[in-house]
């Protein structure tokens, strides 16, 4: 006999799965005799696979459906409150639906509260769903556990010009640390070479610091596991950091730490002025809140030794 299913959309960036994290483990107690299938990108494959609570990882609904797969006991949708994703998922013609109140779906009306966390939210809608409860904070990922003491991680790219602080600003961070007797590297994607290239040129690092378009997904996870710091906007990098405990310094802009920051306590510093926020997410220009920070601001937020600014 086969396990009932339970299919799981979160076809969604890195950050974005992370943070949903403790939501699949909620399910995973609330369903401890299904199938988990999670819908996610195929590029996210090396982090899927570290999340305990997935059994089965598809990269889209459509390559899933048109396989000899049983109908689906269950239906999650951990996307969004959007039509489209509704319907990817009802395509399916699931048994049970849990996500936000849609059309033929019941659940919690999607609300907009700066003081909830992304990953309480998606925990509140399992656990009304399914009576579980969980703590949201429950993010860390097992494997990669590498000796700490590795370089210092500067990721100076984000999706959106609104979550991007100046390259000059992260130049002088990593020129200090550099002065300081640390190893620092710069990552970046493929399309964030010239940005990778300018932060490593303005502060001096040797050429073989820019990691820009050199590294996978599966290298990037191997070498924020073993950072010392990650000093990074609010993007994908930062939630692995916190996925692994890696100290961390966040830069944040359009949206406010409450909603997508690490949990309180812990190595994690976030920094933003939530007075000038201005919260346009996919503005081409720097949010104030994010140009309000300094390098001096970001040096004084390290751990000692590592804030110490040379006389």
């Amino acid at each position: 006999m086969t396990s009932p299913t339970a299919v799981v959309l979160r076809d969604l960036g890195l950050g974005d799965l992370l943070v949903a994290v403790p939501a699949l483990r909620l399910l995973r107690r609330a369903l401890p005799d299904h199938e988990i299938v999670l819908v996610a990108p195929a590029a996210l494959s090396p982090v899927v696979s570290l999340i305990e609570a997935v059994d089965t990882h598809v990269r889209d609904l459509l390559s899933y459906s048109s396989e000899d797969h049983a109908r689906p006991d269950v239906a999650v949708n951990l996307h969004g409150r959007g039509p489209e994703s509704h319907a990817r998922l009802d395509a399916l013609a699931p048994r049970r639906r849990i996500g936000h109140a849609a059309p033929g779906w019941d659940g919690p009306a999607w609300t907009e509260d700066p003081a909830r966390s992304e990953r309480r939210r998606w925990c509140d809608l399992v656990a009304a769903a399914l009576g579980v409860d969980g703590a949201a904070d429950d993010l860390r990922l097992p494997g990669r556990r590498a000796v700490r003491g590795g370089p210092v991680v500067v990721h100076p790219g984000a999706a959106f010009g609104s979550k991007r602080w100046p390259a000059a600003r992260f130049a002088v961070c990593a020129a200090v640390l550099q002065a300081q007797g640390h190893a620092v590297v710069v990552t970046g994607s493929d399309d964030e070479r010239r940005l990778t290239a300018e932060v490593v040129a303005r502060a001096g690092l040797p050429p073989d610091a820019d990691l820009g378009g050199r590294t996978d997904l599966a290298g990037l996870l191997d070498l924020v596991a073993a950072a010392s710091l990650v000093l990074a906007g609010d993007t994908g990098v930062s939630h692995v950091a916190t996925a692994f405990g890696t100290p961390s310094v966040t830069l944040f802009g359009p949206v406010p730490p409450t909603q997508w920051g690490p949990p309180p306590g812990g190595p994690h510093v976030v920094l933003g002025d939530d007075t000038v926020r201005r919260g346009e997410r996919f503005a081409d220009d720097p949010d104030p809140a994010l140009l309000a920070v300094t390098p001096e601001d970001v040096l004084a937020a390290l751990p000692s030794p590592l804030g110490t600014v040379p006389a």
